[in-house]
């Protein structure tokens, strides 16, 4: 039997052409709910909507699901019509479920341990390995569950895992080799939300630059394999399958399920030989493909010195640039690199949060949009999870570095807070409130001290946090509710598992709700069905 659920949201923010619409499905559609009268804030929003990209704000939404899509969206119901259909009341503003395009989910176990005194992206890498060297694919799943978790309490129903901790202390393999990598899609499944794991290839560790001049890196840089050519040290090991065909068998054996998509990544020009690099298209095979690019000065002077092209430009010749391919940071870029982006329709992913953490800079976002990338966004590193911040940073970046305001559009950067980033994940049926697409709703309230009085177009990206967020649904099922996840104690697992991971002592807390089993008895999962839901 076909599971048909309603939902009825006070406000919703929908295309800009949205109109009452009604699809293929179980609802009867001779059925005619009578409408409200005309909404002023409609109205408003309807008249300020620029055609292709600004969204519209329409009153008294009647949303109709089946089966985790989409099926019907009505305006203009009101709301005792719809309570009486079963329809569940969503107070507040109800927009597309969020994409959180760039994530490294044992980051997160540094927040707040590594901001004080000075360093750089370098210093604070040194902490990260060390991290990473205490990670196992048990301690592992219980710390991206409520890293996950947390991520859906900001209204995140997609993530995109750049996942290059592969193997165990010293690169030892564990029986299955993919553990680490199954424990991330266990995961997110139990967090309730999709993801799409970007299994990495990292071969070769680059110069440590970020100490020497341009002559010394220079007189560094030898070899074929890479920027650096230095050998991987032991924590690195954990990253390396060695070549690129013992990683591409690895990845072969990664199954897609239902809620969780099979990418690939090359870490960077700093950790993939440039002869390796033709191949990893070839390994993705039209699936998305992720890259961390020009994030720091070094890597460019490093690059240039080795191949005397961009990291951009030695992409490009490589056959890697085109529409499946994201660009992670791109902060360092010449023109010619932004051209050759937007020009291949490369997509961007900013992580504005993060890179005024580590110091990394400002990267160009309108130039890279008006150039043809499109912009998605990630919170990265965790600092914070939070993707209307990361939205909001993008045009406050702008404005710090052309000191002229007005850059992006609402529009333009809730876009690139949901449908974009869910395209760059390859769920392009995700992202918007439309008749066929997934059935992901965010809803935030309007009535709280940071959103309260606020234009509700502007309300995502320039008044609202991930506080504000009430309920969330992901494919059809209510993980969200009333602000609390309806099965983990996101707080007291973030405690424990980060107390874990750290060696540190977790304060005293109530008992997980949820308890998972461990990754070394898990169960295979089944593949995804011929017709994916």
């Amino acid at each position: 039997m076909p599971v048909i659920t309603r939902f009825h949201a006070d406000l919703a923010l929908l295309p800009g052409t949205a109109t009452p619409t009604r699809g293929v499905g179980p609802t009867d559609p001779t059925v005619a709910y009578p409408l409200a009268a005309p909404d002023p804030v409609a109205a408003a929003s309807a008249a300020a909507a620029e055609s292709g990209i600004a969204p519209q704000v329409l009153a008294d939404v009647l949303i109709e699901t089946t089966d985790g899509r989409f099926t019907a969206i009505t305006p203009g119901v009101p709301i005792g019509v719809a309570a009486a259909d079963g329809a569940i009341r969503l107070r507040g503003l109800t927009i597309p479920g969020l994409a959180n395009a760039h994530s490294h989910a044992f980051h997160r176990a540094l927040r707040g341990r590594t901001h004080a005194g000075k360093g750089s992206f370098w210093t604070w890498r040194d902490a990260m390995y060390a991290l990473a060297e205490r990670l196992d694919p048990d301690n592992y799943y219980y710390l991206a569950r409520a890293v996950f978790a947390e991520m859906a309490l900001a209204g995140i129903t997609a993530v995109g895992e750049f996942h290059y901790l592969h193997h165990g202390p010293d690169g030892a393999r564990y029986d299955d080799p993919n553990a680490m990598g199954q424990a991330m899609i266990y995961a997110a499944r139990d967090a309730g939300i999709r993801i799409t794991l970007l299994d990495t290839l990292y071969l070769t560790a680059e110069v440590n630059a970020s100490a020497m001049s341009a002559a010394a890196m220079s007189a560094a840089v030898v070899g074929p394999h890479a920027v650096g050519g230095a050998p991987l040290n032991a924590t690195q090991r954990r990253f390396s399958d060695g070549d690129v065909a013992a990683w591409a068998t690895r990845v072969s054996a990664l199954v897609a399920q239902p809620h969780a998509r099979i990418g690939v990544a090359a870490h960077s020009v700093r950790a993939v030989p440039a002869s390796v690099l033709p191949q990893i298209a070839a390994v993705a095979g039209g699936r998305p493909l992720h890259v961390h690019l020009s994030e720091q000065r070094a890597e460019n002077s490093a690059c240039l010195a080795q191949h005397g092209r961009t990291p951009t430009q030695l992409l490009a010749d490589c056959g890697l640039l085109g529409p499946t391919t994201t660009a992670v940071h791109a902060t360092h870029l010449t023109d010619d690199d932004r051209t050759c982006l937007g020009d291949s329709d490369t997509a961007v992913c900013f992580c504005p949060t993060t890179e005024r953490d580590l110091a990394d800079g400002i990267g160009p976002a309108r130039a890279l949009v008006d150039a043809g990338s499109p912009l998605c966004l990630g919170s990265d590193s965790h600092a914070i999870i939070d993707m209307f911040a990361e939205a909001r940073a993008v045009e406050m970046h702008e404005r710090l570095r052309t000191e002229m305001r007005g850059h992006f559009s609402a529009g333009e950067l809730t876009a690139a807070a949901s449908v974009n980033g869910h395209r760059a994940l390859g769920w392009h049926d995700a992202g918007e409130i439309a008749v066929g697409m997934r059935a992901d709703l965010v809803t935030l309230r309007m009535d709280s001290p940071r959103t309260a009085g606020t234009d509700p177009i502007a309300t995502p990206v320039f008044a609202a946090s991930a506080a504000d967020v009430t309920n969330v649904v992901v494919d059809g099922r209510i993980i969200v509710r009333k602000g609390a996840h309806t099965t983990i104690d996101v707080g007291p697992d973030l405690a424990s598992a980060i107390a874990a991971v750290t060696g540190t002592a977790a304060p005293t807390v109530t008992a997980p709700t949820v308890t998972a089993p461990a990754v070394t008895a898990r169960a295979a999962v089944p593949a995804d069905p011929a017709v994916a839901p």
